[in-house]
């Protein structure tokens, strides 16, 4: 029996929409580009746990050997990560995802289609820091095997808040 037009529906009704519209969605990686800088700053500078470079710092993006992924949906460029690696080294210097689509699973995508590119190009490992406030990042990095390798004090300012270390590795042959 269908619910009359206007109907409240149940939280289940309302997740199972917001499911199918998020199927519906063209969701897509792609390595970044000098004219997405616009949209990489605006993302950053409402990111509160996103690291805030300069427009020259994001510039050199396109000028080093790091790696820029964004993550599009339907077009429209939603968050991006950005990290460097030297030799079987790297590090995730930089990542954002725009309010409206948080909590649905692009920033695990995004951190994932990351460590595919690193491990193809011969990585072994990953580091990073975050906030240790920051949970839901914490939560994702653990989800993706990340594991405690150090603390960095008074690493963050405004406020002033140490940093934790994180490392990845890729596991091994043997």
């Amino acid at each position: 029996m269908s619910s009359p037009i206007g109907a409240t529906h149940s939280l289940e009704q309302q997740q199972l929409v917001s499911k199918e519209v998020v199927q519906r969605a063209t969701i897509k990686t792609r390595k970044a580009v000098p004219e997405d800088l616009p949209r990489l700053i605006e993302i950053a500078k409402h990111a509160v746990t996103a690291a805030h470079w300069s427009t020259a710092q994001y510039e050199r993006i396109f000028l080093s050997e790091r790696l820029a992924l964004v993550m599009e949906e339907d077009g429209c460029v939603e968050g991006f990560i950005i990290g460097r690696g030297l030799a079987e080294e790297w590090e995730i210097e930089n990542v954002a995802v725009t309010g409206p689509v948080r909590r649905r699973g692009l920033g695990s995508r995004l951190l994932g289609e990351f460590l595919h590119h690193v491990q193809s190009s011969g990585g072994r490992e990953v580091f990073l820091e975050v906030r240790e406030s920051n949970r839901a990042a914490r939560a994702l990095y653990e989800k993706w095997a990340f594991i405690e390798a150090g603390r960095r004090k008074s690493y963050y300012q405004d406020p002033s808040e140490d940093a934790l270390v994180l490392k990845f590795y890729f596991p091994q042959a043997s």
